[in-house]
């Protein structure tokens, strides 16, 4: 297993007659042991969260998906999902909530998800359109101390994958906050118009740890 830390400190900043330059993880075939480990800011600890995306993939309803994977020792923290019927979903160590929304496909999809543990609120937000608000774990609290794993998903810390619930296509500007974002900001992310960036992972400076055989590419947003 080849290990490469990748450093980005400079790649969307620059910016090119009005667009925006990003990296991208590209991941070309199924595998048990191609993934990217995103290296935080700042422990999540988080009782609030947006979390938001670009992604696409030709995988349609032959089986689940991996989009984001956050796991402690003993607990998947925070997963998120592309289900085998094409709804989307994330776990907070436990069952899911779960969004019938159009299902992501071979075209760029932006997606932010959004959770309260005050309230219980949770949405997604596809290509900057905002979902029905469901009510999910209120009152939870993610817990700090894991890892932040994008292309698999761990069923033991740092391991056990499966190929089979692995990631195939392309994942780029993956930002989490601590908190829920206003819609028009979510909307203003999707369009490309530079806000606050996420300050628990920034997609501009967050450190990269590639394992296996995924490619980063740089392009215009």
């Amino acid at each position: 297993m080849r290990l490469l830390v990748v450093s980005f400190l400079v790649a969307i900043s620059a910016v090119l007659a009005g667009s925006v330059v990003i990296k991208t993880m590209v991941f070309q075939t199924e595998s048990s042991n191609s993934f990217v480990e995103m290296l935080p800011m700042k422990p999540l600890n988080l009782r609030a969260f947006t979390l938001c995306m670009r992604v696409a993939t030709e995988l349609k309803g032959e089986r689940e998906v991996i989009l984001f994977a956050y796991r402690t020792r003993n607990y998947d923290e925070l997963n998120v999902w592309r289900e085998l019927d094409g709804r989307l979903s994330f776990n907070l160590s436990g069952d899911g909530v779960l969004f019938d929304v159009p299902q992501v496909g071979a075209l760029e999809t932006h997606l932010c998800f959004t959770w309260d543990s005050s309230s219980g609120a949770a949405t997604v937000f596809m290509e900057g359109r905002k979902s029905l608000t469901k009510i999910y774990k209120k009152g939870h609290t993610i817990r700090p101390g894991g890892k932040v794993i994008i292309g698999q998903d761990p069923d033991a810390y740092m391991g056990n994958y499966d190929a089979k619930q692995s990631f195939v296509g392309e994942i780029s500007d993956v930002n989490l906050w601590d908190t829920v974002l206003p819609a028009s900001t979510i909307q203003d992310i999707y369009t490309g118009k530079r806000v606050a960036r996420g300050n628990v992972f920034d997609w501009e400076t967050t450190d990269l740890k590639i394992n296996g055989e995924v490619d980063v590419v740089t392009r215009e947003l």
